[in-house]
């Protein structure tokens, strides 16, 4: 049980440090366009739970459909791709300053991070879903 709590303040000091980065990263240069990158990496964990859920057996069809697993990865990793592409597209064009993108990209990767330790961790899944 303590290791869970540890585990647990730990993963919140990282996401909070996340969410400093993405937040300072707009707050400090007056533009609020990096904010859209932790949209896209906290919507990124998203189609692969509701796609996993898909896949599995139910009443209507007894067997198992990886399809949906995969249609999910493959969205999650286009959320992903654009949370760390839209800031240095942002930069690019000049819409926001380059060290604003770049602490847009390490707050977005600790807070993506945070949630895929987090649902490993303790997501309760079981050996036989991959």
């Amino acid at each position: 049980m303590a290791a869970g709590l540890k585990t647990v303040i730990f993963l919140a000091f990282v996401l909070a440090a996340g969410f400093l980065l993405v937040i300072l990263s707009c707050a400090l240069w007056g533009n609020w366009l990096p904010l859209f990158v932790a949209l896209t990496f906290l919507l990124a964990p998203l189609p692969n739970s509701v796609c996993a859920r898909c896949s599995r057996a139910d009443d209507i069809s007894p067997e198992y459909n990886s399809a949906y697993v995969d249609f999910g990865r493959f969205l999650t990793g286009m959320l992903v791709m654009t949370g760390f592409a839209l800031p240095v597209l942002l930069a690019h064009s000049a819409l926001i300053q380059p060290a604003a993108a770049w602490m847009s990209i390490a707050g977005g990767g600790l807070v993506y991070g945070t949630i895929l330790v987090y649902s490993g961790w303790f997501g309760g899944g079981h050996d036989d879903d991959f």
